[in-house]
């Protein structure tokens, strides 16, 4: 619509100014700037009837933009920090997803571990190797359930507010990436008014979600895979060693019957709706490390290998003997760095 309106404008800017000429010739006198005029007029209804030129002003929908696949590899390679499992998982996921060029239902990622493992972090990556503004396009859309949906008895207002935004934008373009953030905070069946946009439709009511992209943000499952990560540790291997099969259907049986968890009881996972149940593992002492480096290097400060220490230690770790992982992950390492530098 916004490429025939411009067609529209050029056309009649075009019209306008030969009616102009034609009955008020004085206006131009000389044949220079008579040529100049008409010729502007035209190469200027030839742009606005380009599709591709209103795209330089506002952002496209491009539900053809190919994926950098080597960008979004090296993003969760050199950004992410001790989780192994959570790289290969979201990399290949959105890579065979953006790859198929007709699939069967929109990709469903839900993410699970402690705060600051990097849940945020993952889904920021993931919208800035999908669209040339990031996180910051129109097409991705984020909503938390603490301020989106705080009060429980407005569980069926939510509900209509929800199918209305998904359906409206999905309308107006095909490949939109929507997060739902704390999801272990969200009301009991909320998030069961979007199984429909999630199931294997072709369309509904003339509108196709297989393009789009849904990704589910929880702190539920955390105590679950803390303990797989502690059972690995005390047999004497290592993290590396943990496979998805080791997590996914502990997670996902463990958030189903978790009224907590915002999928209690779902139909989302009594379904199969949910294409990955990505476990983001605790951080240790060697990641939170790494965190304080690369946020030093993103700042633009030389990094002080004291500082970097002293900011670590001061984090605080779990269990209480083995002091592991760290209770809020990476979560706190800007914070500290402001109060240091």
């Amino acid at each position: 619509m916004a490429v025939e309106r411009e067609w529209v404008f050029g056309t009649r800017g075009l019209h306008r100014l030969l009616v102009l000429l034609f009955f008020c010739p004085h206006v131009y006198t000389e044949p220079i700037t008579l040529g100049i005029a008409v010729a502007t007029a035209a190469v200027l209804t030839g742009y606005l009837s380009y599709p591709r030129f209103h795209c330089y002003w506002s952002e496209c929908c491009e539900p053809e933009r190919p994926l950098n696949q080597t960008a979004l590899q090296a993003d969760l390679r050199q950004k992410f920090f001790g989780q192994h499992l959570a790289q290969e998982v979201v990399y290949r996921a959105v890579l065979g997803f953006m790859s198929n060029k007709n699939p069967k239902k929109p990709l469903a990622l839900s993410l699970h571990g402690w705060t600051g493992t990097g849940k945020n972090f993952a889904s920021k990556i993931i919208a800035d190797n999908i669209y040339e503004l990031g996180f910051n396009s129109k097409f991705v859309h984020l909503f938390v359930a603490t301020h989106h949906f705080p009060h429980d008895s407005k569980v069926h207002q939510y509900k209509d507010q929800l199918h209305m935004w998904i359906r409206g934008n999905v309308t107006q373009c095909p490949r939109n990436l929507f997060i739902f953030d704390e999801m272990d905070k969200m009301h009991p069946g909320l998030i069961d008014a979007i199984k429909p946009f999630l199931d294997y439709y072709d369309n509904i009511d003339g509108v196709s979600y297989r393009n789009s992209i849904f990704i589910f943000l929880s702190n539920a499952g955390g105590d679950l895979i803390t303990r797989k990560v502690l059972e690995f540790w005390t047999a004497g291997k290592q993290r590396e060693e943990l496979q998805l099969k080791d997590l996914e259907s502990v997670i996902s049986l463990g958030i189903f019957n978790n009224q907590k968890s915002g999928f209690w009881h779902s139909s989302l996972i009594d379904k199969n709706l949910i294409d990955f149940f990505v476990p983001f593992l605790p951080l240790e002492y060697k990641h939170v490390k790494q965190c304080v480096i690369a946020e030093m290097q993103h700042r633009g400060n030389p990094v002080d290998m004291e500082l970097v220490d002293k900011v670590t230690r001061e984090m605080t770790y779990y269990p209480k003997e083995e002091k592991l992982f760290s209770d809020k992950g990476c979560k706190t390492v800007s914070a500290k760095l402001d109060f240091y530098l």
